[in-house]
């Protein structure tokens, strides 16, 4: 089974990011909806991942500064590589804008999935959103 990504605005992409990052975050991790959605979707270059049929299966995004978030796979689709595929994909869109550095803050649990890329934790842990997440940064020159 192959995945595509579409990478595209959150206007052309909300329909597909949404109910993943709603299942994710806020079923699955009890994050509160107004926590979920912020004002930088609109900003954001949003990537998902998609199945052969067209149905969203993970979802990610890059901010103008460069930050990654908003990470998300469905649980049944987790250990298949599409968060791999997700996180590459808004890397390179990094580079094509002509960052210098793509930085992250990392759920505490799944740092590991970000230094295998790459990756470097850097400064103390801290809690958002009532879970334990660890800044990291990747140098892109």
């Amino acid at each position: 089974m192959g995945h595509q990504i579409k990478v595209n605005s959150w206007g052309r992409l909300a329909a597909l990011a949404r109910p993943v990052r709603q299942q994710v975050f806020c079923i699955e991790q009890s994050i509160p909806l107004e926590l979920e959605w912020d004002e930088m979707d609109a900003v954001c270059q949003h990537a998902v991942a998609l199945d052969d049929h067209g149905h969203a299966l993970g979802t990610g995004r890059l901010l103008p500064d460069g930050h990654i978030g908003r990470m998300a796979v469905l649980a049944e689709y987790r250990g298949q590589g599409i968060g791999s595929l997700i996180l590459e994909t808004l890397i390179v869109h990094a580079r094509q804008r002509g960052l210098s550095e793509v930085v992250l803050h990392a759920q505490s649990a799944v740092t590991g999935f970000y230094e295998t890329h790459g990756f470097i934790a850097e400064g103390p842990e801290f809690m958002e959103a009532g879970i334990a997440h660890q800044t990291m940064r990747r140098r892109l020159v």
